[in-house]
């Protein structure tokens, strides 16, 4: 049976945890991952665009098989890198609304304060370490 909640949405009897001081760090420290992510994003997509010109290049064969493949991994690689950044993104995007609505820091299975530490590694996080066994 699921613990009941409270209005916020949290547990019943979870902590408020965090001073105003410390909200404020955690939110610059999110800002400035959400913008470096953005700024690599924006690199990774570009060199994907640049990649696909639409000439003949991509369909005739250069001097070396291995040349060709190499050239292939480096898109599929590139691409992968794309979705792992929007993914982040998404996940600094919610850790900043969680911020604005009075829930940052709380563990979603326990509903106990997510250690400090914690979150100045992992500003995302949304478990507790004793959580995510």
């Amino acid at each position: 049976m699921a613990a009941p909640t409270s209005t916020t949405g949290l547990p019943s009897g979870a902590i408020r945890r965090f001073s105003a001081e410390q909200m404020a760090e955690f939110r610059r420290i999110i800002e400035a991952k959400l913008s470096a992510t953005e700024a690599t994003l924006s690199l990774l997509e570009s060199s994907l665009l640049l990649d696909r010109d639409n000439g003949t290049d991509d369909t005739s064969r250069s001097q070396s098989l291995t040349e060709d493949g190499q050239a292939t991994l480096e898109r599929e690689e590139a691409a992968w890198q794309v979705g792992r950044q929007r993914k982040f993104r998404a996940e600094l995007r919610q850790a900043l609304a969680r911020i604005e609505q009075g829930t940052y820091g709380i563990c979603r299975i326990t509903g106990q304060p997510i250690p400090v530490e914690r979150l100045r590694a992992v500003p995302h996080a949304t478990l507790c370490v004793e959580a995510k066994d």
